[in-house]
This record gives C-alpha cells, structure tokens and sequence, in this order.
C-alpha cells in the first residue's frame, strides 16, 4: 500500500486528546504552527496546479485571434447575443464558472476540500481534451462551458483549503504565492499561442494543441498532489473531531521535524457561534448580509474589468491595426508582467491591510486602461498594458484572500461561491458590453467600460469592508 505523504506514528507533539479537543482546539493549534517548509509545501502544491486553472483561463485570449482568423467565431455580431460570435464563446467559459461555483461549490462544505478539487481537476483536464477536437462555434462553446463548471469547483476550493490550512501571519503571502504561480500561466500560454496559433502542427491547427497541451499538464498536476491532507478545519466543522486531531497531528509532527524544536503552545481561540451547517441565512445575517452585498458588488465589479481587458486585450491591439501576430507578439509581452504583480504583493501582502492594497492597484489599473486609449505605437502600448496587467495579477489575489476570511468555515466555501459565481456571470456579461462598446465606440468605449466597473469594485471594498489583516478566522467570524 502507498505509505501517506504524512506519518501519523511519528507523532511526538503535546496536543489535547481526541476526547477533550473542540473546534477551536483545532483551529488554535493550526494557527500557531510556524511557517516551515511543510506549510510551504502544500502552498506550493496547491499553487502549482493553479497554474494550469489560469492556463485554461487567460487561454482564451490568445487562440481567440486564431479562432476567428479560421472562421469558427466572428470578432462581432449584429446582435447583442449572437452566438457565433467571439463573445458567446468567452460568455461559455464564465456562465460555466458561474453554474460550477453556484451548484457544484457548496459540495465543498459538505464533501470535503480535498475530494472536491481532486475531482474538479480531472474533469476540466478531460473536458479540455474533448474540447479541443472540435470545430463548430456551438460544439466549442458547449464544451468550454463544461471546462468553466469544473474550473469553477476548483476556483473556489483550493481558495477556501488554502485559506484554512496556513496560519493568518502568512495567508497573505500564501495567497500571493498562490496567484504568482498561477499568472505564470499567462506568459507561458501566451508564448505557446504566439508559436503555435498561427501555424498547424501534423495537420491541426495551432489552437488545438494550446488546449491539449494545458490538458496533460492538468492531469500531471493530479499526480502530484494527491497526498495534500483534509482540511482540519472543515473536519471539525462537521464535527469529526478525531480525524481533524490525526490529520492536524501529522502536519504537526512534520513542522516540528522542520523546525528542530517544540512547537509554541496554542492560543486561546474563539469557538465558532454554532457547527450548524446553515446557508442562506447564514450569509444574509449578522455581520454576513453586508459583507455578502460588498462582495457581489465588488465581484461584478472585477468581473467585468479583469475579463473585459484580459480576454479582450489581443482583439484591441487589432482594432488599433496591428497584426494578428504583431497582436500576439505585444501581448506575449504585456503577459509577462501578470506573475510579477501578485510576486512583489509577496513583500506587503501581510504588511498592508487587504482595502487599502485593493485601492492602490485598482487605481492602477483604472490609469493604465485610460492611457491604453490613446496608444498606437510599441513602446507606450506596451507600458499601458503591462501597468493594467500587474493591477489585473494582484486584483484577484487581494479580493480572493480577503473574502475567505468573512465567513466562517461550516459556509465558508457555500459563501464565497455565492459571491464569485455573481462575479462571474458579471464576467460573462462583461463579453457581450465590450463586444457591442467595441462595435459602436470603439476601443475608447469598451475600455472606459471596464475602468468604471475597477472603480465601483474598489470602492464597495474601501467604503464598506471590514479590516481583517493578521486576524484569524474565528475572531473575524464571532464579531
């Protein structure tokens, strides 16, 4: 039998006994554990499959100038809502997102963080596959669809997992670890499109194979992590306190071995109000029901912005009449710059509290997509788009972050669906704005568009959001 990746007989840490242990027990012990190369181990685990998620998603903004130039999709329609068009296929991919978080997320909270993601990568790694062979506008977006459910699933668990396994003097810079392996993705798919999509490779088009490609990486990705532990904090939220004290026991004894010392004894924690699994009045009462509204209108918000410029950022370079692989060139550029964002956030993500971050690379995106307006040359395209596509990196991270620590764990992943599948369909709907913004004002119109939905998204969070940096999560949820 394949021995686990944690031994629970070399278990020599002082913790409470099953019998006398609560969730606040589990939740303090967790908090205490130093930041060793453990912890470390898992952040990076979970971040490197989150690599191939971003993979899948920002890959529609660089085979869709291929899709289009083969004739699949057409840049614009003469309706809002057709559905041959660029848009319906960007459209599939968030309404994807959006009835994966929805539906499939709250299984999270029941089902467990681990068997959920395990499951969710293995079905957007197959769905992508399937996709791949297609050639129809319809088949196309049929199958992106079915890739956004599960990408959706996956989204929102590893957010909700990662959230509660690392201790809160590093889940900032967890996250930012997080997200700076994911944006990696950006310039990686976009140096493969830029070779591969305007080219066929043993008779299929390059597109095909940009697909394909993120496809086994995914399934690589399932081998790797299949031994990453359950949540302690969920086990304990359904009450299975005895297998929460022998996987927090494991992790235990593994940071102690890192460290070369005793652990520190835990603090005293706030138990959570009730281990009741409640779920909309859950997140529509006290404190949540303001929160929650903060949350949708900030997630529409980046929606959006965020989806509105990355997907749509290669198209616009077109409509400034640049080449479909002067196009691709400048934005495999302007892509390199997403995993720097969230690497730099590494050094204040912890520092700085969460709205304040939010305000500073909102702004920034805000001033970058304004001077994107006017550019025609390299030079100036290129340092607009690279300031919007920093902001674009570090956006999500701050946001995604944040919105863990609101609600408590027995809804956290139920929660946090709600708000990102609003989002999301914000994000969807964001295709058809800048599709028809694009036809009737031009690139000024679509990009004024996603400036002021950054602007409305930043300042839900600045006006109403509470401050949670270094906060753990049971005090944040029993205010």
């Amino acid at each position: 039998m394949r021995e686990h990746v944690f031994d629970v007989s070399a278990v020599t840490v002082d913790s409470p006994e099953p019998c006398a242990m609560t969730a606040g027990d589990i939740a303090a012990r967790l908090d205490r554990l130093p930041a060793t190369r453990t912890i470390w181990s898992m952040v990076l685990l979970l971040s490197v499959g989150s690599f191939f998620e971003f993979y899948e998603l920002v890959s529609t903004a660089y085979v869709m100038p291929g899709l289009i130039q083969s004739g699949v999709f057409s840049a614009t329609t003469q309706s809002l809502f057709g559905m041959t068009g660029a848009a319906s296929y960007i459209a599939a991919t968030l309404v994807g997102i959006f009835l994966g978080v929805l539906l499939l997320g709250p299984a999270t909270d029941r089902m467990g963080r681990r068997a959920v993601f395990t499951f969710a990568l293995l079905g957007y790694s197959a769905a992508t596959a399937i996709l791949a062979f297609q050639s129809d506008a319809y088949a196309l977006s049929f199958w992106r669809l079915v890739v956004g459910i599960f990408l959706g699933v996956e989204i929102i668990t590893i957010d909700t997992y990662l959230s509660e396994i690392v201790p809160p003097r590093i889940r900032g810079r967890a996250f930012a670890v997080l997200r700076t392996c994911s944006w990696v993705a950006a310039p990686v798919v976009a140096l493969i499109a830029y070779l591969l999509v305007p080219t066929q490779v043993l008779g299929f088009d390059g597109w095909r194979w940009v697909f394909w490609i993120g496809a086994c990486g995914a399934f690589l990705i399932w081998f790797l992590r299949r031994n990453l532990p359950e949540s302690p904090r969920w086990l304990a939220s359904r009450g299975r306190l005895d297998e929460a004290h022998a996987v927090l026991s494991e992790i235990e004894a593994k940071v102690e071995k890192d460290l070369g010392a005793a652990l520190p004894k835990p603090l005293p924690a706030a138990l959570p109000k009730s281990s009741k699994v409640d779920r909309l009045p859950g997140i529509w009462g006290r404190p949540y029901r303001a929160r929650t509204v903060m949350l949708l209108v900030c997630q529409i918000g980046m929606g959006i912005a965020l989806y509105g410029f990355t997907y749509w950022m290669p198209t616009f370079l077109v409509e400034h009449g640049i080449s479909l692989t002067k196009s691709l060139e400048y934005s495999l550029i302007i892509s390199c710059m997403y995993p720097l964002g969230p690497f730099v956030a590494v050094f204040f993500a912890d520092r700085v509290e969460r709205k304040w971050q939010l305000l500073f690379v909102g702004s920034m995106l805000i001033v970058g997509g304004l001077f994107f307006i006017d550019m025609r040359s390299m030079v100036p395209l290129i340092i607009a788009g690279s300031a919007v596509s920093l902001a674009i990196a570090v956006v999500p991270m701050v946001v995604h972050t944040y919105q863990n620590e609101l609600y408590p764990t027995r809804h956290r992943a139920f929660a946090t669906s709600v708000v990102v599948a609003v989002g999301r369909l914000g994000g969807a709907i964001s295709g058809f704005l800048i599709a028809a913004a694009l036809r009737y004002a031009g690139v000024t119109g679509a990009l004024t568009v996603i400036c002021g939905a950054m602007a409305v998204s930043m300042l839900a969070v600045v006006l109403f959001g509470p401050q949670t940096r270094g906060r753990s999560l049971e005090e944040l949820n029993n205010e």
